[in-house]
């Protein structure tokens, strides 16, 4: 069972690792169907619990992702294998582009240019999908979508200091620290009322 399971990790990684463009974000979307919904290894509000460790992480978003899961799933060695087949097609994808392709002629092939053009507007809509579930699961309506709106304006604006991305996860680390202390707080308060009317 075990080694069925870790070489379908593998594989289901190396999948989404060898058709996808665009990095890390572009991938969370296939994770997730493949995770979630088509082999049910998880819930998705774990999954993005696990994509916000992901993030946190150093290091690629992608590798990240596949790591936390493979862990999740088998420990180590689902990490070994989730991993291994994230990077697999990729490492092999690019040993073959620098063996039998030159700079020159890939910028003056027509065929592969256009390719690549086609390819960028799917690009976007596979980092657009992931970031809309997970506004949805986290519960995120259109009365809070001005603050990644805001965000993401302030750090596109290239000014000193507010256009720093580091800033901003600082900031809603800790305001997610305080919210989260504030309803534990009102939590014990009110639980101290009903004990109190008792």
């Amino acid at each position: 069972m075990e080694v069925t399971r870790l070489r379908q990790l593998f594989l289901t990684f190396a999948k989404i690792g060898a058709f996808t463009f665009g990095g890390g974000w572009a991938m969370i979307s296939l994770i997730e169907r493949e995770v979630v919904d088509k082999y049910r290894w998880m819930e998705r509000t774990e999954f993005l619990d696990l994509l916000a460790v992901a993030q946190s992480m150093p290091g690629i978003l992608a590798v990240n992702i596949s790591v936390v899961v493979g862990d999740k799933l088998r420990g180590l060695k689902g990490s070994l294998a989730a991993s291994a087949g994230t990077i697999m097609p990729c490492f092999v994808i690019i040993l073959l582009i620098a063996m039998f392709l030159t700079p020159e002629l890939i910028m003056n092939n027509a065929t592969l240019t256009a390719i690549f053009k086609g390819i960028r507007p799917v690009v976007v809509a596979l980092i657009i999908a992931p970031v809309i579930t997970t506004a949805r699961a986290t519960g995120l309506g259109w009365r809070l979508a001005w603050i990644p709106a805001a965000v993401a304006l302030l750090i596109w604006s290239k000014l000193p200091v507010v256009s720093n991305p580091i800033l901003y996860i600082v900031l809603g680390g800790a305001a997610g620290y305080l919210l989260t202390r504030r309803k534990e707080l009102d939590n014990m308060k009110n639980k101290e009322e009903k004990e109190a009317e008792r």
